[in-house]
This record gives structure tokens, sequence and C-alpha cells, in this order.
């Protein structure tokens, strides 16, 4: 398996026909392998350097300074992650990696923060404000990539153009910065243990060090290898639903940094507002294939895998059960 190459600035060429073309090829991506790279996103490769830059300090900083944003203590999960925090392999280890998550600010009195909020509210933002814009400026170009490979998805499905990016009036998208120390000797090698993605895609960049595989129909893991300035993208598991399994939503992981070796990388999780209702698209159900999963709002599937990742997060839902 090869992870193939999507070009942005195609898919949305004045030209028909390589507009064409380029939506074929990312159609054939989303059904037979569920990753890609995507080329000439538009943003900007000095962002994408200041981006690097401010997460190598921000993760540089004293423990107790991270630990002032903790996202233990956020109730809607903004904030700095420690090491071991997450464990994305149910069976495996903790994950060998710290993080910090930002999604759209609002405050806590935002009429969503206090119907959903575990979901919504505001942001546990890092003391300098240099690395806070970054982070925000990146959050906007990404979402516009993401919006015009939404559409392309939707174009590519025979719907209309607005049918997926309409469900992100008030959506709970998040940006991730994510640091993998150097793994300890003789310790087990995840970075990050072997998952599927929540939401409906992930675009990701990645420095050049490498360590993200994927996972081949054959139970083979094959090497995402850096492609510089290019963002890897992989389907997610709502989007699987929504397309009654047409779109594939893969396994993948991240393997430990080797000694000295520290690795970052940015994903970018596209989640739609919590109450959309993901349902069985119509070009993808036929009589021969019937939908298989019933309706569900968009924010309960998210949080329900929120749950069974974090164990300070099923800790809390059993606590609410009892």
């Amino acid at each position: 398996m090869s992870i193939p190459l999507i070009d942005l600035s195609k898919l949305i060429h004045e030209s028909d026909v390589v507009r064409q073309n380029e939506i074929k090829a990312l159609d054939k991506a989303c059904r037979e392998i569920g990753f890609f790279y995507l080329t000439n996103t538009g943003i900007p490769t000095e962002l994408m350097a200041k981006l690097m830059q401010e997460a190598k300090r921000f993760f540089a900083q004293p423990q107790d300074k991270k630990n002032a944003i903790d996202i233990t203590h956020c109730q809607n999960h903004r904030g700095y992650g420690n090491i071991g925090e997450e464990q994305l392999d149910e069976v495996g280890h903790a994950d060998w990696k710290e993080t910090f998550d930002m999604a759209l600010d609002l405050p806590s009195t935002h009429p969503l923060a206090v119907k959903y909020p575990t979901m919504y509210g505001p942001n546990q933002n890092p003391s300098d404000p240099k690395t806070v814009e970054v982070l925000q400026d990146y959050y906007v170009e990404a979402f516009q990539v993401a919006q015009k490979l939404l559409t392309a998805m939707a174009q590519a499905l025979s719907l209309d153009d607005d049918f997926f990016t309409r469900c992100f009036t008030d959506h709970v998208t998040v940006l991730r910065m994510i640091h993998y120390p150097p793994r300890p000797a003789n310790d087990h090698d995840n970075g990050a243990g072997a998952h599927t993605d929540y939401g409906c895609v992930t675009l990701l960049l990645q420095d050049q060090t490498g360590g993200l595989q994927v996972k081949n129909r054959n139970g083979e893991w094959v090497d995402a290898t850096p492609i510089e300035n290019a963002l890897v993208v992989n389907i997610g598991d709502l989007m699987q639903r929504w397309t009654n399994d047409d779109y594939v939503s893969t396994a993948h992981r991240v393997r430990a940094s080797l000694p000295d070796v520290h690795r970052y990388s940015f994903p970018f999780f596209v989640e739609p507002d919590y109450e959309t209702e993901v349902s069985c698209v119509a070009s993808c159900a036929t009589k021969d294939k019937p939908a298989k999963y019933a309706p569900i709002l968009s924010g309960d599937w998210i949080q329900s895998r929120f749950d069974a990742t974090y164990a300070y997060r099923e800790e809390e839902s059993r606590e609410e059960e009892s």
C-alpha cells in the first residue's frame, strides 16, 4: 500500500476536467485507504514554521508552568496533557507524549457551553500571547483547508456542495500540539498506540522525524513518511458512519522517538456541531447495502470516545452514573 497524494489546488480548480479528476482520486483514496497526503494547501509555510517553534518553546517550559493549565482541571477538555494521560490503544500501554488542546473559545456563559459544558467553553491558553496568536492563526488556516476538503468529499459522494460544511457553525474541531519525548531505554515503543480517530477527518502537520504508521488491509504497518509542507489526512470514525463504511477509518499509530530525538506533530481534528445528526447519506445506501448504523448526534459519539480514551474522563463518567 502506498499513500496517495491529493492536490488541494486541483480539488478547487476552475477547470472541470482537472477538478473532477482530482475528486475521483480523492474518492478512491477515501474508499480504499482512508489516508492521503494533501499538498498545495495554501497554509503559509512561515506559519507552519512558527507553529513548530512555538510548540518547542511551550513544551520546554518548566513542568509547573505547563501544569498550571492541566487538561484534567478543565471541564471541556482544553489545555495541557501530561505524559501517560492518554491511552489510545485500550489493550496497550499509555501513550508516551505530552499534548496541548484548543478549540473554539466560547465564554462559559454561552448557551452551548451551558448546555454541553464538556464540549464547549473557554480555552486554557498558554501564558505567552505569541504562542496563543500563532495557534489561533493556524487554527483559522487549517479550518479553511478542512472546509475545501469537505466540499470536495461532498461532491465525490454526489451530495450538495455544503452537505458537510453546513454542519460547522458551532463545531468542536480541535487543534492539538503533540511532543513525543525520547523514550527511556528498555521501555515499550508506543508513542501513540494503535487507534482510529473519532471525527470526520484529521489534518496532520508533522515534523520530518517520522514515526507515523498506517495499518494496511493485510495487517501490516506502513510508514507515512513525512513530506515537507504536506498534510497527512485520514478519515475518522464519524465520516465512516456517515458514509456507511464506504469511506474507511484506518488504524494508525506512532512509534516512540529514538534516543535523544524529539518529535512534534499537530493534528487538526475536524468535528462538526454537537447537535449534527449523523445518519447514512443517501448515496451510500442501497437495497443490497442498507444503512448499518443508527443515527447519532455527533457530540454524543465524540463524548463517548473521549470517555473511553482519557482516564480522568472515564472516572468522571462513572461518578455521574453512580
